[in-house]
């Protein structure tokens, strides 16, 4: 089951649901997670409003209570790595190129760090910046390096305490396409600073409005089909086929020690060639981005 909340003819904020694309939308009482919003309506709609969302508008499936955003693709952190360097240090990525041609071995420090491979690691995001699909997306002032990033996020309907990845993966209510938009020019002197990404990340972050019921895409989200569309020509068919760490091991993770909540947002990290870092392709003002996963939802912006 697909549900999508929008602004009706009086600016409230309703819920629709429907059981799949192609039917009909039906107005619904229920909470569309199956847990109560910790927000007032009243603070969500003023957010909707403050974000340009007006009669008949699509907002937020769902006001996150929190962030965090993983990285479970290591061929995603080697192909980035290799971009960043082609943009930022291309004498560097000429001594990596030559070093990969004789080796026949990735360049080691394009690989993710060694606690990478031993625990889910992630960042802790801004939850107060996400904005639905459709929102008009201007790079922050300070970067010229705008980038996306296509990933699937989920949100829990239950709490978690100390999980085991089983109880954990029954804990997801719902899943929605995520953009993690970055400012790679700054992003890689924050992380260098031990203190992990922050202008770098925080400024946005996107999701599709509309969002699947757990049980639509638990057994199968490996398998669904993505891609990246820019100015209408397809650029990428991502891939998240070969993730090092189930959906249940990276919540179970984050719940070890720490009370997880209802209505707190996850996400996978970006899939292999994900992002316009890993193919070389930027945005730029006057560009249409649009990112899809089968079956899930899709995201569409602007840039300006």
């Amino acid at each position: 089951m697909q549900f999508r909340r929008r602004m009706n003819k009086t600016g409230e904020i309703v819920t629709e649901v429907r059981s799949g694309p192609g039917e009909e939308w039906v107005e619904s009482t229920a909470t569309a997670l199956g847990y109560p919003s910790p927000f007032s309506t009243e603070w969500e709609t003023r957010q909707a409003v403050e974000r340009g969302a007006g009669i008949k508008s699509a907002v937020l499936p769902f006001q996150p209570l929190s962030f965090r955003d993983f990285m479970i693709f290591e061929q995603h952190n080697i192909n980035a790595a290799r971009g960043w360097a082609g943009r930022f240090r291309p004498g560097l990525a000429t001594f990596a190129k030559r070093f990969e041609r004789i080796s026949r071995r990735t360049f080691p420090p394009y690989r993710p760090k060694p606690l990478w491979y031993r625990v889910p690691i992630y960042y802790m995001g801004n939850a107060s910046t996400f904005v639905p699909s459709g929102t008009p997306v201007t790079a922050p002032s300070y970067s010229t390096a705008l980038d996306y990033e296509l990933e699937l996020g989920f949100v829990l309907r239950a709490p978690l305490f100390d999980a085991a990845p089983e109880e954990a993966s029954k804990a997801i209510g719902a899943f929605v396409v995520l953009c993690d938009f970055s400012a790679r020019d700054k992003q890689i002197p924050e992380m260098s600073s031990n203190f992990g990404p922050q202008k770098s990340k925080h400024f946005m972050t996107s999701l599709s409005s509309t969002a699947v019921e757990a049980s639509d895409v638990l057994d199968r989200w490996t398998t669904l089909s993505s891609s990246v569309r820019l100015n209408g020509q397809v650029i990428a068919r991502p891939d998240s086929t070969s993730p090092r760490w189930t959906l249940g091991e990276m919540l179970a993770h984050a719940s070890a020690g720490e009370q997880l909540y209802p209505g707190e947002l996850f996400a996978t990290g970006t899939y292999v060639n994900g992002c316009g870092m890993e193919i070389n392709k930027w945005l730029v003002p006057g560009d249409n981005l649009r990112l899809e996963i089968e079956g899930v939802g899709i995201i569409e912006h602007d840039i300006v």
